[in-house]
């Protein structure tokens, strides 16, 4: 039962980081062609900040999922430098080192609540390289327009 619950808790921060994930790219997408009076270049930036935002919005939500879990004892706990400044900035700090891949290892899950680690680390690549390859395809299309209007000297 207990692996049941953690399953449904684990698909469900999934399922929900990515599809904020994808409605924070489909805003994104709306939007910046709507700028065109500020310059490609701060356009990208515009996105870098807007993407940078979701991410810190997505481990927050993985944040919540571990502090949820935690408070059910049978389903796992925390173990390691635990810095004693409250549960939820421990929860925040494994979340924000487990999302993107960096894994310290100074916090570890220990029970069911490590399988959470592991469906976060899988979601934040994911998630990561997909904005990655969104603001890949913005550059290419503002900063390609950007250069034929220009003429460079040879």
């Amino acid at each position: 039962m207990l692996l049941l619950t953690a399953f449904a808790i684990n698909g469900s921060l999934a399922l929900v980081a990515i599809l904020l994930h994808y409605e924070a790219l489909f805003q994104l997408d709306k939007i910046l062609p709507k700028v065109a009076h500020i310059a490609p270049r701060f356009r990208v930036l515009i996105g870098v900040g807007a993407i940078f935002m979701a991410h810190v919005l997505e481990i927050w939500l993985f944040a919540l999922g571990y502090f949820f879990t935690l408070q059910f004892p049978t389903m796992g706990g925390l173990v390691g430098n635990i810095s004693g400044h409250g549960i939820l900035l421990d929860c925040a700090y494994l979340s924000f080192v487990t999302f993107t891949t960096l894994g310290y290892g100074e916090i570890v899950a220990q029970g069911y609540l490590r399988y959470l680690t592991g469906v976060e680390a899988l979601t934040g690549f994911i998630l990561i390289t997909w904005s990655a390859s969104f603001l890949f395809i913005e550059m290419q299309k503002y900063w390609t327009a950007y250069k034929s209007t220009k003429t460079y000297r040879q």
